[in-house]
């Protein structure tokens, strides 16, 4: 093989591996595929454009109505070719605002899967951070705990009733009463007895405390003394 014939082949060949190496890049890349919020923000940008073009053919219709009206039917050619172009611009909004839907659709779906995913992705987050805690608990160690959580309290409620409760003998608080009653009877009849029993009631009629008809007399006289003096008087 001559020289010439090994350089072409090696440049071939070299310029073969660069071209296969740059397919494989190129194949990794769309492998990859765009982010979501890459697609995302397409849309969006995908979404402005179409509303000024939107926003575009609703003037361009305006126009051609002012068109149409301004010749009517004096150059009805032009007002016809008017009324043509005003149609195809329908025509065009129309398309344009069914590519709106649908691109609105697909942009909302694309962020619902998203955020579904996120939200996924954090749980999932979660439940390895749960599980970690977790880890180091025995559901049986915790029971036995519990339980004799449970025995000391009842420990520490007895003893706290015996510690309050009455220390001693105890009696019953009616049959002292009653003896203290009787007590108290008892004295009372022992000091009746040293005072020589109860004192006796006199026979005699108690003197009236009303004053007598005398006495109503002579104090009636006394007053009428008075008001003829004070009638003297005045004359």
């Amino acid at each position: 093989m001559s020289k010439i014939s090994k350089l072409f082949k090696g440049s071939s060949s070299s310029s073969g591996s660069s071209s296969s190496s740059s397919s494989k890049s190129k194949h990794h890349r769309s492998k990859g595929g765009p982010s979501p919020q890459e697609a995302i923000h397409r849309l969006r940008e995908t979404e402005e454009m179409l509303t000024k073009k939107q926003e575009y053919l609703e003037k361009r219709i305006e126009q051609e109505i002012a068109i149409a009206k301004k010749h009517g039917t004096k150059n009805k050619k032009a007002a016809l070719q008017a009324l043509k172009r005003k149609k195809r611009l329908e025509q065009q909004l129309t398309q344009i605002d069914g590519t709106l839907s649908t691109i609105e659709f697909q942009r909302e779906a694309l962020e619902n899967s998203h955020t579904n995913t996120e939200v996924l992705k954090n749980m999932g987050f979660a439940a390895k951070a749960m599980k970690q805690i977790h880890q180091n608990m025995d559901v049986d160690k915790i029971d036995d705990l519990m339980q004799d959580i449970t025995e000391q309290q009842d420990v520490a409620r007895e003893i706290s009733e015996a510690i309050s409760g009455p220390f001693g003998e105890q009696f019953d608080e009616d049959e002292l009463l009653a003896e203290l009653e009787e007590l108290e009877q008892e004295d009372m009849e022992e000091s009746m007895k040293s005072m020589g029993g109860l004192p006796s009631v006199p026979s005699s009629k108690l003197p009236s405390s009303q004053p007598s008809h005398r006495a109503k007399t002579k104090k009636r006289a006394e007053d009428d003394d008075d008001m003829n003096m004070l009638a003297s008087w005045a004359t």
